[in-house]
């Protein structure tokens, strides 16, 4: 079984509620990813429901990139 994941997530500002989609690196599914703004790196870790972040004094949170499992073989 083989995994892909996307390279967008949708990042939440939990102060105002404003979303935006980011893109997606070094992904580790359950641990962790880097999410890039314009020309930011913000380092979100998994707390067992969602991935939080801190950037510029402000908190983001996001449920992840999109992972899809694909069987191969017979």
């Amino acid at each position: 079984m083989r995994t892909i994941h996307e390279s967008q997530a949708t990042l939440t500002n939990t102060h105002s509620d404003v979303s935006v989609e980011v893109e997606v690196d070094n992904f580790k599914e359950g641990e962790s990813f880097d999410a890039f703004i314009a020309t930011n790196r913000i380092r979100m870790n998994w707390t067992g429901k969602v991935y939080v972040g801190n950037a510029h004094g402000m908190e983001f949170t996001s449920p992840g990139p999109v992972v899809r499992y694909i069987k191969e073989g017979r």
